[in-house]
């Protein structure tokens, strides 16, 4: 739906723009307007893609979590039946030596009690094969589970090193962006991070007069150390998300409703981004929620102060992510 705000603001822009040019000029940016429909779309699909397998990746951890967990416990279960097996095999044998002793005592003496000695004794032997057999499959058994349970831990290990190692990037990527911004500490910027992306949320009274789409001057300064701090870093997709508050507007030249304010100031802000920074535009997204994405939902002056912000979020791409997962 936010793809379809942006194409409808763009739309109302364009029109109003190129209703004074010639047709040829109007065609030509037409067609690039086309073309950054599309790539929106495309940037937009890869950064739900990437939060899809990061969603994936955490569920397939945690379900092998479970496995090992069980096979944990069956290789307990199944080392306790060994060591009992090997217990009643060392029983059997100390029976048997004791019954060959006694009836090589008696091999001279009584015929019958020779035959009822030999029978115990067959009989005790067949019991030791059996024994022999059973230890034999009981550990052969015991040695499947050790494999199968040191290769699920190993797949632990390595997707919770990749998720570490993500993790880590999304902190370092904070922290990076913190110290870049700290010139402008107290001035309507936070940078934090949540569900494995670092937002950059700017306040509307450091870039916007009030319903103005021109960002003032030390905004356009705090925007331009905020590029500066991304073009070093191929590896981040950039989405501007702009959000109003729930007063209505009413019609002010381009500017419509909180749509469009909400999607204008984004891509301005996306311009800004790009004019002094080596960016490749491809990374970046300008979207408008209008004023349904409230950080405050009170109906008071400093609740709606709060809501008429830009944020400005920051996602690692995952492509070692999508490795792993193909590789299941």
């Amino acid at each position: 739906m936010k793809i379809t705000i942006i194409a409808a603001g763009l739309a109302s822009i364009v029109i109003s723009f190129y209703s004074c040019v010639p047709a040829s000029k109007l065609t030509e940016e037409q067609n690039k307007r086309k073309d950054c429909e599309a790539r929106l779309a495309a940037t937009k699909a890869a950064d739900d893609a990437c939060e899809t397998a990061r969603t994936e990746l955490q569920v397939k951890v945690g379900l092998l979590q479970n496995e090992v967990t069980a096979l944990q416990q069956d290789t307990t279960s199944f080392g306790f039946r060994y060591r009992e097996t090997i217990a009643q095999y060392g029983d059997l044998h100390g029976l048997n030596k004791e019954l060959q002793a006694t009836y090589d005592k008696l091999r001279a003496g009584n015929e019958a009690d020779i035959k009822n000695i030999s029978n115990e004794l067959q009989q005790t032997q067949s019991q030791l094969l059996e024994k022999e057999d059973q230890l034999n499959s009981e550990k052969m058994h015991l040695d499947s589970l050790r494999t199968q349970l040191q290769q699920r831990e190993a797949k632990v290990n390595e997707l919770e090193s990749i998720l570490k190692s993500k993790d880590s990037a999304v902190n370092n990527l904070k922290k990076r962006i913190s110290d870049a911004l700290l010139g402008f500490a107290g001035k309507g910027i936070s940078v934090y991070e949540k569900d494995g992306k670092v937002y950059v949320s700017m306040q509307e009274a450091l870039l916007f007069p009030s319903g103005s789409t021109k960002v003032q001057p030390e905004g356009i300064e705090a925007l331009h150390t905020l590029a500066q701090a991304l073009e070093s870093d191929p590896g981040i997709n950039v989405l501007v998300e702009g959000h109003t508050d729930n007063v209505p507007m009413h019609g002010l030249g381009d500017i419509k409703d909180n749509w469009d304010l909400s999607v204008m100031r984004a891509t301005s802000i996306v311009k800004i981004l790009l004019q002094d920074a080596k960016i490749n535009p491809e990374r970046l997204m300008a979207s408008g929620v209008s004023e349904y994405d409230p950080v405050d939902i009170a109906n008071t002056a400093e609740a709606k102060q709060k809501n008429r912000r830009t944020d400005i979020i920051l996602t690692p791409k995952l492509n070692e992510l999508f490795k792993i997962l193909n590789a299941q």
